[in-house]
């Protein structure tokens, strides 16, 4: 199944109106009519599989034909200078944080262009990773998410389980896990994107942070080291089977292979037509022994950065496709289509009155996790590609039965923190 991340895109018109040639040779009343202005071709870049880069193109036709651009898709290269638009996942902030002169800050851009952006509009759950230190929007967060858990309603029955009282902490999901493969489920529980769900949010539920202010990791406190520890002796039971590092996990899910997942929450999407799924939503489980009892999931996600070293005329169509973007039309277009939370109030509005008739609480579970503290800033494990190889190296050493969660946590923290000590530029939240 493919990850997907909306998508984001500028058409550039490039209309020179020679005046000084005009007003120096006088046109003669018989002449032809006057070549129609030029539109440039601009790049919108991206490292989407065809699923997503289909669905990107479709937003990308649908711009150029409403406004007479010229947009096109390029491919996201690691190592090449940026284009005018670079579509950006959460997997690649590393590449902006590490070359932060390659790009332009948005709200920048959007003034140059002469429609700066009205950020009481834009949802504040939405804009940790994409505000600099004075609240100005560096990125534009097209595709934000915060992990959930989905389970099967279907397989709970089966277990005789109630469908509608999901687990609401870890300790009560492994009296679920039992029943549930007692039921005949080989899976149990997955979970996509391990890094991101169980070492940067497991560690914001529980109010220990990952990351500390200065950027240093400190993801191996007793609260991670339980919870590794847990998960640990849930692979040894079956209950939980790992199948890779990013979404694999979601594919068997969706095959109705596997009863409960943690990911994020745009893949109900995703979910809508798997395999012999009633999808059912919940919050992530919290461990209630940790004090101060559930704290917040993060959000994070998709972004647009904007390349830096374009022309005038460039960076006024990157501005009318950014405002093409936040239209409330095309807000709830890929709301729907895509599962993100919606960016701005008025599509969050709208959202609930057209995406929840179908009894899809999504969106509520997800708003609710955040507890409104999405402005929070900070970086994350999962952001930086050393540290998160890193991590999940040890974390699957952990869950193999090689190694226990303290040492694969000391580790994974010593190994991270030297990356980080040699390349300063991936401590922090955003380049700007």
């Amino acid at each position: 199944m493919q990850h997907r991340i909306l998508p984001s895109a500028v058409a550039i018109s490039l209309a020179l109106v020679c005046a000084n040639a005009s007003a120096a040779k006088p046109v003669a009343k018989t002449a032809a009519k006057a070549a129609p202005a030029v539109v440039a071709d601009f790049e919108l870049a991206h490292n989407l599989g065809p699923a997503g880069e289909e669905q990107l193109q479709a937003v990308v036709d649908r711009f150029n034909k409403e406004t007479g651009g010229n947009l096109k898709l390029s491919r996201l290269e690691k190592g090449e200078k940026p284009a005018g638009l670079n579509l950006v996942r959460r997997y690649d902030i590393s590449d902006i944080l590490v070359q932060p002169k390659s790009f332009m800050p948005l709200h920048e851009m959007m003034t140059k262009a002469g429609q700066p952006l009205q950020l009481a509009d834009l949802s504040p759950d939405l804009k940790a990773g994409a505000v600099d230190s004075k609240g100005r929007l560096v990125a534009l967060p097209l595709v934000y998410s915060t992990p959930v858990l989905f389970y099967n309603k279907n397989a709970f029955r089966k277990a005789k389980l109630d469908p509608e009282q999901p687990p609401k902490t870890w300790f009560e999901m492994q009296g679920v896990l039992d029943k549930l493969q007692d039921a005949g489920y080989a899976c149990p529980y997955t979970s996509s994107w391990p890094v991101w769900v169980h070492i940067d949010n497991v560690s914001a539920v529980s109010g220990v942070p990952a990351v500390s202010d200065k950027g240093a990791l400190i993801f191996n406190g007793l609260p991670q080291v339980k919870h590794i520890a847990m998960m640990a002796t849930w692979a040894k039971a079956n209950y939980f089977k790992l199948f890779g590092r990013r979404d694999e996990a979601s594919a068997r899910f969706h095959a109705g292979e596997c009863a409960m997942i943690t990911t994020n929450s745009r893949e109900h999407v995703d979910f809508r037509d798997a395999k012999g799924v009633e999808l059912g939503v919940a919050p992530l489980p919290y461990h209630d022994d940790v004090y101060g009892g559930r704290q917040n999931t993060l959000a994070d996600g998709g972004s647009l950065w904007v390349g830096a070293g374009k022309s005038a005329a460039e960076y006024k169509q990157a501005a009318k496709f950014v405002s093409f973007l936040l239209s409330p039309e095309m807000q709830i277009e890929m709301v729907r289509i895509y599962g993100g939370l919606p960016l701005t109030a008025a599509a969050r509005a709208a959202a609930r009155s057209k995406l929840l008739q179908d009894g899809d609480k999504t969106f509520e579970v997800a708003y609710a996790s955040m507890k409104g503290r999405g402005t929070v800033n900070a970086p994350h494990v999962a952001d930086a590609d050393p540290v998160r190889i890193i991590t999940n190296e040890e974390l699957e050493a952990v869950w193999a039965d090689k190694k226990p969660a303290k040492a694969a946590l000391d580790t994974a923290v010593s190994r991270g923190n030297a990356v980080l000590n040699a390349k300063p530029a991936l401590k922090k939240a955003q380049p700007f």
